[in-house]
């Protein structure tokens, strides 16, 4: 080590090392990457390796906090364009946009879970107003650029784009087997849907209740803050009911309409 750079010698040698201490102590695979930046050690540390927001980096929150953009309030109705012209601009969000853009765009092919890693780190690294700017911008009039901008700023399509689309009861399924998501998806149905129960996963009366009433959410702050934290994870995986048998189908149309229905914050 020197002053506050650090190299290693033997990188054949150091990434041996790596991957025992990870067949031999499977804690490892649950570490928490606090950097700003993304190395090859998290990738050989295993898959679930991911940002805490609780832990983001002082040097980050540091540079945020110096940010003109993070102190605007945030105004509903922003055009994508505009916002990602404000971020381009902004030299800290600018930062975090290319360190995302760099994995989701490199070489125009697709790692999904690196992707949804990058995308995770770029939302939860930046203030809550900045993330409720990115987050629910729109495009309302057929303007090519400002679609394009919404796709960059939301990971599509390689963090959200699966072929085939899976069904939105998979979707679920999956979250629920992976322990990140499994604990982002309890924290989002508590904070905005609460009176969504599992109870009525199976009461098809229920279920039709829920839908044909538009199910209304919360929407306050922390429901906002749960939906955003959804960046980067299972639950914004563009998903299906198509091809379920009916029995299938009102239970599949809950899930759709809470994890991509923006009614709620309209």
């Amino acid at each position: 080590v020197l002053g506050n750079r650090c190299k290693a010698e033997d990188a054949t040698g150091c990434n041996r090392i790596i991957q025992v201490l990870v067949d031999e102590y499977p804690e490892f695979k649950n570490c928490v990457c606090t950097r700003d930046d993304f190395c090859s050690i998290m990738t050989l540390l295993g898959k679930q390796c991911s940002i805490d927001k609780d832990i983001v980096s002082t040097e980050t929150k540091l540079q945020w906090s110096l940010s003109a953009l993070s102190k605007q309030a945030y105004a509903a109705n922003r055009t994508c364009l505009d916002v990602n012209k404000e971020c381009v601009e902004d030299e800290v969000c600018n930062k975090q946009l290319s360190l995302y853009l760099k994995v989701c765009l490199v070489n125009k092919k697709c790692n999904m879970e690196e992707c949804q890693e990058a995308v995770r780190f770029f939302y939860q690294n930046m203030p809550f107003e900045v993330a409720q700017m990115m987050t629910f911008c729109d495009c309302t009039q057929p303007d090519e650029s400002c679609h394009r901008a919404r796709e960059l700023l939301h990971g599509k399509p390689c963090a959200v784009t699966a072929v085939p689309p899976p069904s939105c009861l998979n979707v679920i399924h999956m979250c629920e087997e992976n322990e990140l998501c499994r604990k982002k998806y309890t924290t989002f149905r508590s904070k905005c849907w609460r009176h969504v129960t599992k109870k009525c996963y199976d009461d098809e009366a229920c279920l039709e209740t829920l839908i044909k009433d538009d199910m209304p959410c919360s929407a306050n702050a922390d429901c906002k803050a749960a939906y955003i934290s959804n960046w980067g994870t299972m639950l914004r995986v563009e998903c299906t009911c198509q091809n379920l048998l009916p029995p299938e189908q009102s239970l599949c149309k809950l899930f759709h309409h809470m994890l991509h229905s923006k009614s709620c914050f309209s």
